[in-house]
This record gives C-alpha cells, structure tokens and sequence, in this order.
C-alpha cells in the first residue's frame, strides 16, 4: 500500500493520522486523549478531519458532521470493514462546490458497538445502551468540540450520520435530540433492531427544517431495503418533500464501499448544495 506522508502540524494537542500504512490524508487528526464515557465507564477516542482552509482562515466557522465508526471513516490501517474515504471526499466536494466542514469521527466500542447502538433493548443486542450513548454524543462529545475548534453549533450547521446499527441510532438521535442535530445520514438503517422506531417516528413532532438522507443497498437483505422504504413513507408524512430524500441501490450490499460511494450524494442532499 502506498504511503502518504503526514504534516505533523499541532492542534489543540491533536495528533496527525500517522502510521506505515496510513491512507489518512493530512487533514485527519485523532486526539491523544479519550473522552470519558459519564454512565457507561469506558472512554472513547475521536478522530477529527478538518476543514481544507481551516489553518489558513483563522477567523472561519465550519459546520460540524458527527459521525459513528471512526476507525472506519479515514484510515484503512484502523478500518476492520475497510474505510470510507471521508477525508478524500470531503477535499473533493469543497474543491467542487465550495462546501467545507468539520467531520468528527467517534470510535465505536468494539465489542460494545450493539448494546451502544441499540435505541432499545433487544433479544440479540442486549440491553441497549444506546441513550447513555447519545447523551455522550450531546453532553460530552458536542461541547468539547465547540469549546476547542472553530465550529458553527447551532442545529441547523450540525448533522449525524452513520451506518447498520449506527444509521438507527443517529434515527433515535433525530426524535430524542432533535433541538442538537438539524441534518441525518441514515446510511443501511438496521430497523430490524427497533422497530419501535416505526412507530415513535410517526407520532414525532420534527422540526420544520430538519434535513434526512436515507440509503440502502437492495443486496443487503434481511428486508432491510423494504424497511428503508417504509420508514421513507412514514417520514413522507411528517417532513416537506424537500427535506427528505431517499436512494436504494439495487446493486449495492451492507459494507463500506457501498456508503462511501453513496456519500458525496447524501452530503449533497443534506446540506443542500444543488
């Protein structure tokens, strides 16, 4: 694998994405120091990428995109499903559109990713931590990184995107947490692990502005594109047309490829750039 060398510019105590096999570019940083986890006694390290003018425009803000699975966003040498090039695609869309944001990538809990991202409890998953999880998110993780980089907070600058398991909590986030997060990528939203969902969706009151992106590949079974669908017409019922759109892939299966070839598309949708 091709080496790409990485500038080793100081951030906030942060630390450039280096190893051997890296295929981070320089803009990704993973913080030295993980955050505490306040209830579920563990802690959880970040990985940021910034912004292409952020160390050039000092007096900027920059809309925040969270997003679940760190290890998999950047790196292929941290990636245990392969990574989805979202340093590579967010270079690319602020060279073609002007877009620019900061992404925050949060580890996921290995071993604990189900019960973390489980909105509720589930025979398989197991007792779901997934609302001490958000409140992480919220509380701990959101202020941290207001407080340290150049960020606009505000809900409308602010989206949450995630995939499988991390697609139905970033769901959950969008009725428990909507006053935080305006924009969702809910990328292969495993429905199937609460389908109270469902229903709590319908009675949901969502603000007028929220911005949602579905997607599901059509090879990934277990109904989960007949579920995508689903949720897209109980969506239909409570957002404006053009605040929700919707992409199931015939061709496409459950894994990284797949969403990160999707997501040029859903940033696109979610933050309206035409």
């Amino acid at each position: 694998m091709q080496r790409r060398l990485l500038l080793t510019l100081p951030l906030l105590s942060s630390l450039p994405a280096w190893s051997a096999d890296s295929t981070a570019l320089p803009s990704v940083r993973v913080l030295p120091e993980p955050l505490a986890m306040p209830g579920l006694a563990r802690s959880r390290t970040l990985r940021l990428c910034l912004p292409p003018s952020y160390e050039r425009d000092a007096g900027r803000r920059y809309p925040v995109i969270y997003m679940h699975d760190g290890q998999n966003l950047f790196d292929a040498a941290t990636s245990y499903a392969g990574e989805w090039g979202v340093d590579e695609t967010m270079a690319a869309l602020a060279q073609v559109t002007g877009f620019e944001a900061l992404v925050v990538g949060i580890d996921n809990g290995r071993e604990k990713r189900n019960t973390e991202m489980a909105p509720y409890d589930h025979w398989r998953l197991g007792r779901a931590e997934g609302p001490a999880y958000l409140d992480f998110i919220v509380k701990t993780v959101k202020p941290y990184i207001d407080a340290g980089w150049r960020t606009r907070p505000e809900r409308e600058h602010t989206a949450l995107i995630g995939s499988s398991l991390g697609g139905l909590i970033s769901h959950a986030a969008m009725l428990w947490h909507g006053e935080v997060f305006g924009r969702y990528g809910l990328f292969s939203p495993s429905y199937w692990a609460a389908p109270q969902l469902f229903d709590a969706t319908a009675q949901a009151r969502l603000a007028a502005d929220t911005q949602v992106h579905l997607y599901c590949g059509g090879q990934e079974g277990g109904g989960m594109a007949e579920n995508t669908r689903r949720m897209h017409q109980v969506l239909a019922q409570q957002m404006p047309a053009e605040r929700l759109s919707v992409n199931i892939v015939d061709a496409a299966g459950h894994n990284e490829a797949a969403w990160r070839a999707e997501l040029p598309a859903a940033l696109k949708a979610l933050f309206r750039l035409g």
